[in-house]
Order: C-alpha cells, then sequence, then structure tokens
C-alpha cells in the first residue's frame, strides 16, 4: 500500500458524514475544525485577560473583584463569539442562534436543569456583585473569604483553609452573609455579667476602659455600655463597639474579653458564677410534721 491509497482512506474517513444538524452534514473533519477554532478562542481569552487586561486594570487601580468581573465576563462573551465562528466554520447556520437554543433545551430535558441555573447565577453574581472576590462570607455552617466565581459554583476558603464548592445557586436562592459588603465596618456586641453586689458606676467605666484601649476599636461610632437586662444572679452587661477590619472580629472580639477579665480583676469586679438555692429537709423532720399535723 502506498502514501496515494493511505491518504485517500484517510481522507475518506474523515469527510465521511457522521450525522446531520439543520440539514447540514457533519464528519470528522469539520467536528476536529470545530475543536480548533474552540480551543483557539480558549487561548486567545487566557492571553487577553492575562497579559492585556489584568495588566490594564493593575494600572487603572481597580479593586480585585471588579478586575474579576470583568475578566470572567470577557471570557465568556469570547467564548461565545468563538461558539458562533465554529458553527459558522464548519457550515451551521446559527440564524438567531435557533440551534444552540434549541441544542441547550435538549440538554436540559436530558437532566442539566442544575447546571443551567448554576450558570445563570453565576451570571447573576458577576453583574450585581452580591458578593466578590475577596469577600468574607457565611453561608449555612461555612465561613471564609470568596477565591474564585466560576461558571457553576464558587470556591470559599475557610479560616481552617479548607476548601468549599458552593453552587452558586446557594448564594442566589439562600441566605448569605457577606461581611465586606458596602460599609466595612462592623459592631461588635460583648455580653458579660456581673454580681449585683457590684459599683454599676465601676462597671461601666472598666467597659469603657477596655474599649479605649484596643487599638482596633473605632472612636466613632463611640462605644457603648448597656445594662442589658437583669438576670438571675447578674446585672447582664453589653459593650458595643465598632471595627473597622470584619476579617480580624473573632480575634477582637476574643482580646476584648480577656482585657474584661482582666480590668475586672484589677477593680475587684466579681463575674458571678449561676446560683441555685436548695431548700433541703431532713426526713425526720418531715415525719415529724406530718405527726403534729391534727
Amino acid at each position: 500500500m502506498d502514501i496515494k491509497e493511505i491518504l485517500s482512506g484517510a481522507k475518506k474517513i474523515i469527510t465521511t458524514t457522521l450525522f446531520e444538524i439543520n440539514q447540514t452534514p457533519v464528519n470528522l473533519l469539520s467536528i476536529l475544525l470545530f475543536l480548533g477554532v474552540m480551543v483557539s478562542f480558549f487561548v486567545l481569552s487566557r492571553i487577553l485577560n492575562r497579559l492585556i487586561l489584568r495588566r490594564i486594570l493593575l494600572k487603572m487601580q481597580i479593586e480585585e473583584g471588579t478586575r474579576y468581573t470583568m475578566m470572567r465576563i470577557n471570557h465568556y462573551i469570547i467564548m461565545i463569539v468563538g461558539i458562533i465562528l465554529a458553527f459558522q466554520f464548519i457550515g451551521i447556520n446559527l440564524s438567531g442562534l435557533a440551534v444552540i437554543f434549541g441544542l441547550l433545551s435538549v440538554g436540559i430535558g436530558f437532566g442539566l436543569q442544575n447546571v443551567t441555573s448554576n450558570f445563570v447565577s453565576g451570571l447573576i453574581l458577576l453583574l450585581e456583585r452580591p458578593i466578590k472576590i475577596g469577600d468574607r462570607v457565611t453561608i449555612g455552617d461555612a465561613e471564609g473569604d470568596v477565591m474564585e466565581i466560576k461558571m457553576r459554583s464558587t470556591t470559599i476558603r475557610t479560616l481552617n483553609n479548607i476548601t468549599y464548592i458552593v453552587p452558586n445557586t446557594d448564594f442566589v436562592s439562600s441566605q448569605v452573609i457577606n461581611w465586606s459588603h458596602g460599609d466595612p465596618k462592623i459592631r461588635l456586641d460583648i455580653k458579660v455579667g456581673v454580681s449585683y453586689n457590684s459599683d454599676l458606676d465601676s462597671v461601666i467605666a472598666a467597659l469603657e476602659h477596655v474599649a479605649r484601649e484596643n487599638s482596633q476599636v473605632l472612636e466613632q461610632p463611640r462605644p457603648h455600655v448597656l445594662l442589658w437586662e437583669f438576670g438571675d444572679s447578674s446585672w447582664n452587661m453589653e459593650l458595643q463597639v465598632w471595627i473597622k477590619d470584619p476579617y480580624q472580629y473573632r480575634r477582637i472580639r476574643s482580646d476584648l474579653n480577656c482585657a474584661i477579665v482582666r480590668e475586672f480583676r484589677a477593680r475587684q469586679i466579681e463575674i458571678p458564677y449561676p446560683q441555685r438555692d436548695f431548700h433541703l429537709r431532713s426526713a425526720a423532720a418531715a415525719v415529724q410534721v406530718k405527726t403534729d399535723t391534727p
């Protein structure tokens, strides 16, 4: 078998019609060309984002979340254009994108509803930006920083350096706490009980002193000390402070708690244990009471 026969056989294989789309024959060659065009546009998107957009956006000092959103949208636009050109390149007419939507509806019918809803939810997250890259969020029992918003899911890295892969629909349909959204400062409420025998003015002064001494506590809005309620064995006080860095609220809360313990001990202010009164009566006394009863 000579080279001509080999080439002729290969040509026959790659040009044999495998199936038809919209009355257009599709063969192995057209599939390879389609994949080649798609890969080319994917590489173009990566190059454009990394070498051009990222450098330009960095020089413009645009925040990380906005840069990420712009690059993801740019990637989606380039890939959509690539899909349209790839179909056109192999001779499939996509007038009005009817074929794409037809294929999408078929895919949804085969169980891709979840994938489609996650993709749409991802677009909502990128455009409305209720969360963005770098935000500290709490969803369910997971608290961490948003690392990446992908087509189907969002990656969150927890405080324990554990990665959570959360479907995008959870951010759209569920309640999400975003510690960094809008105004970053937050209020911490530190609750502590003190003995009824304590001097109330001394307790208030101690809590105000703790707030002033912590460098992470903002002067404005100023801290407040409240007598929250009268408990069973204590006055229940609450120290309300504002901090500028929501990422450090756990450490700041711990620092304030430790400072309260030290300041109370220095001022001899007691943090009481829960108290219970027990009234005991011996069996003999109970019998005597019963005997004396007429």
